[in-house]
This record gives C-alpha cells, structure tokens and sequence, in this order.
C-alpha cells in the first residue's frame, strides 16, 4: 500500500505539456514555423501517450499557419481520428485520475476544440480550392453541434465562423440560397458584424426574400449592396487573430464548509489584435465574427460542475486508500499523512490548443478579376499577399497575426 501512494505520488510529478511547449509556443508566435515543429518533435519524442492528441493538434495548427495546408489537413485528420478513439473512457485512466490527478489521463480535447479541427480543415482545404471538400467539414461543425444542443443538452451556439465560411463557399459555387442561410445564421450568432452583413443584404435581395430584405436594410440603411457585375469578384480575408486563452487554477467552493476546490478557468493571454486591410485604394478594418476566447469559456463552464464532483469522489478513494495504509501501518498518523500527501497531488488538468487564435476576423471586398495584393496592417507590421480571383468568384485568403 505504502508502494502505491510512492507511485501515485511520482505519477503526479509528470512533465507538464504546457510547460514544455513553451518554445514551440515562442517559435509559433515569432513565424519561425520551421524551429516551432522541430521543438515540436522534441517534446513529443520525450513526452507521454496521454498527450498524443495536444501534438497532433499543435502540429496541425502549425502547419495550417505555415501554409502547409495539406500536410495539415492529414495531421488533423489523425487528430480527429485519435479524439474520437478517446472519447471511449478507459475505465483504468479514469480511476488512475481519481487517484492523482486529472492530468494524468489522455488528453481528449474541449468540445470546442474537436470542432475547431474541422473549422481549421475547411479553411485549409478552401486555401486549396477544393471546395466540396471544405463544405463537408462545415457542415460537420454544425452537425456536430446540432447534436450536442438536441442530443447532449449542452447550452452551445453553433460557431459563427463556420456559418460564414459556408456562405463564403456557397457564394463562390453560386448556391444563392444556400448562401443566404450561411450567411443568415451567422449574422444570428454574430449580429454585430457591420459591413460584413453587405452579402447577406444582397442575398437577401437575389433571392426575393422580400420581409427579410426590408427588416435588413432598415436595420442596416448605410450598408451600400448593389448588385455584383458580370465582370466583378471578391476577396474575402480571414484573419486568426490574438492568442487562445490559457487554462489556470481558480478555487470553487463545495458543500456548506466553505471547503475550495481547484478547477481549471480560461485566461485571456492579451487583447486580439486590431487588424487593418487593404486592397488596391480599398481599406476596412477587419471585423470580429467568432471570439475563440469567449467559446472556450462557455463551454469550459458547462463541464465545471462534473469536474466538482470528480474531485469530490477523488477525494472519497484518497481516503480509503490513506485508511488503508493506516490500517496496514497500524498507526492513524501514518494514514493521516497519506491523505495529505495524496490530497497535495491533486490538481486540475490545465492542457489546452494554445496554438489556436483568440478571434476569427473577416475582410471582405469587391475587386476586378486578375491578381491582387493584399495588404495586411496591425501592431506597427504590414505583410503583402497575393490573391487571384476570376471574375464571379471568390478568393479566400487566411492570414495570422499575433
């Protein structure tokens, strides 16, 4: 018995994936993409299986902002793969858990998070033109969430970023209709999306949505939504801005003594960036259509409660086990003191996709068909882009800024 709280004890002093990502982290946010996948490689060669699922993603997300968009999509697919795997709870790692600490089972993602592998997809494969394939990973976004709200009755609204992707999409194939829904829904989840409502309003029009069309324009007077030309395109910029939030511990109080338990809360690390865009005598500021930060904390909170009672039952098995040590030793001191050292052990699980931005930003302009330079403006740093658009189309562009 004494041997078992020795081992429980060690287990608990694990290499923490937060901290030893750190300069994966550093690289990532310095664009030096190449050094942040080698770090990468490192910590995952030295680390544990339990964090197999936080390598894929982070590599994926690397990838994804390096422009490797295939390579990212076939990490990401294996992400998916893994997280639906985990989501089978291994009755072993769960009792393990109670033992230590949550950090010692599996990572197997935030609900947030396995949708988000399907959001960074679709964009990687619109970066790459294949369409079709982009809608299906929207429309797994929002499947999936259907089901969490019909069938899970987790309070969560459909990520409004991937609604608007899929009117973007719907757009480009001339799916009017599909469009306008696309569109429509995302205005709902995200009504403060000032210009970028022009599609919807135009849309709405197309379509002979005549009620929805007067109810917009009234709403929205000042939004000019004439027509597209024969010999016009667009350009629609996504931009990740900010950095995701970071899990740190905060105390909840139990029962009627007053007594804290530590849970895991969402931090937000600095404000996401102010994002200007520019193409051709063109310039707008890009508009906030999901914040990732304010997601992340919804659903964080949906699950505090099971957390509390994880604890709680923890806190039940770490005394039956000190009782028996005590019992074993045949001394109450000896029980006492395992209790407290197990107790010591216990902390919450703070793993998280650091990697991930803190917004999901969207500019969006009219242009000539042919080849554009985009410009990109925040903190003090402009970086140009170029984009190639034939006429009727869309061309999407995916940018980070930290």
């Amino acid at each position: 018995m004494l041997g078992l709280v020795s081992v429980l004890l060690l287990s608990g002093c694990a290499g923490d994936y937060v901290a030893r990502t750190r300069g994966v982290r550093a690289a990532y946010q310095s664009e030096d993409y190449s050094h942040a996948l080698d770090v990468l490689d490192a910590v995952a060669r030295e680390g544990t299986e339990k964090d197999r699922l936080l390598v894929l993603l982070d590599r994926g997300m690397v990838l994804h902002t390096a422009g490797r968009w295939a390579e990212s999509n076939v990490v990401l697919e294996e992400a998916e793969k893994l997280s639906s795997q985990l989501d089978y709870v291994s009755v072993g790692e769960e009792a393990g858990a109670l033992l230590t600490n949550e950090r010692q089972r599996s990572y197997r993602g935030e609900d947030f998070e396995k949708l988000m592998i399907s959001v960074v997809q679709a964009l990687n494969y619109a970066e790459l033109g294949d369409d079709e394939a982009a809608m299906v990973e929207v429309r797994q976004v929002n499947e999936r969430l259907q089901k969490m709200v019909t069938d899970e009755k987790k309070p969560y609204e459909q990520l409004a970023i991937a609604r608007y992707l899929g009117g973007v999409i719907r757009e480009d194939q001339h799916d009017w209709d599909s469009a306008y829904i696309d569109y429509a829904k995302a205005y709902e989840l995200s009504p403060r999306m000032g210009s970028l409502v022009e599609p919807l309003l135009r849309l709405a029009k197309k379509t002979g949505r005549d009620d929805a069309y007067r109810e917009l324009t009234e709403r929205y007077p000042d939004i000019p939504h004439t027509p597209l030309t024969a010999g016009e395109a667009q350009v629609v910029v996504v931009v990740e801005a900010g950095l995701s939030p970071e899990k740190q511990r905060a105390s909840r109080d139990y029962g009627d003594g007053g007594n804290l338990i530590e849970v895991p809360v969402y931090r937000d690390r600095g404000s996401a960036p102010l994002v200007r865009v520019q193409v051709g005598d063109a310039r707008t500021e890009a508009m906030t259509v999901t914040s990732l930060a304010n997601v992340a904390r919804l659903h964080l909170e949906t699950r505090i409660g099971g957390m509390l009672a994880k604890q709680l039952a923890g806190v039940a098995v770490k005394a039956g086990v000190a009782a028996g040590v005590g019992a074993l030793t045949k001394s109450e001191g000896v029980g006492a003191l395992a209790f407290l050292l197990l107790n010591a052990n216990n902390a919450p699980d703070l793993r998280s996709w650091l990697s991930l931005p803190a917004e999901f930003q969207v500019a969006r302009f009219r242009v000539a068909p042919g080849q554009h330079a985009v410009r990109v403006m925040a903190g003090g740093r402009e970086t140009v882009h170029s984009v190639e658009v034939q006429a009727g189309r869309v061309g999407l562009l995916v940018v980070r800024r930290y």
